[in-house]
């Protein structure tokens, strides 16, 4: 499904007769912070960028993607055996499933500068479930390079992640975990 979108979005620019510069994520440079809420307090921690490119017309973003790796997911805010616990299990079948879903993506479908920020719209897929996804980006471009940063907020019960969900099990009380969770994205990318 990405490859077609990407495909897609080659075959457009083609049409166009417009020279686009592709910029690759430099994955070492680049982050994704999370943070899940749940009645009773908090989790946050990272999961690294496995790849990414933005395509840029005329010094203007138009495009792009990238990938995470869903396998990296990495807790923060604990140590020791509370954070090997909460690291399994959010890779576990209950959650992401990284055994069989390794990567979670997004595709960039459009892109409407308002001055330094950019509303971005896009297909993000999680567990081979995309959902079109919408949010506003701050993107700087200099000296052959792209910075983006964005605050994107999900539902992962659009992605099948139910566990201690409340759009699919009744009566959860303190158990429960809110659907919404937050991703903090920075990435750098160079030509």
């Amino acid at each position: 499904m990405i490859k077609t979108l990407l495909i897609s979005l080659g075959v457009l620019a083609a049409f166009t007769g417009a020279e686009v510069d592709t910029y690759e994520v430099e994955t070492g440079q680049s982050q994704v912070i999370w943070k899940a809420r749940k009645v009773t307090g908090a989790h946050e921690g990272t999961v690294s960028v496995q790849s990414g490119s933005f395509r840029v017309e005329d010094e203007k973003l138009v495009g792009g993607s990238f990938v995470i790796d869903m396998r990296t997911i990495n807790v923060t805010d604990l140590s020791g055996e509370s954070k090997g616990k909460l690291e399994g299990h959010l890779k576990s079948p209950d959650f992401f499933s990284v055994q069989d879903f390794g990567t979670a993506s997004f595709v960039i479908t459009k892109v409407t500068p308002q001055g330094d920020q950019h509303k971005i719209d896009g297909v993000m897929v999680v567990k081979n479930i995309a959902q079109d996804v919408s949010f506003v980006a701050d993107v700087k471009m200099e000296k052959g390079q792209v910075m983006a940063t964005a605050d994107i907020k999900l539902d992962r019960s659009k992605f099948d992640v139910r566990y201690g969900s409340g759009s699919f099990f009744d009566n959860l009380g303190d158990n429960l975990i809110y659907d919404e969770f937050d991703l903090s994205i920075s990435l750098v990318a160079s030509m």
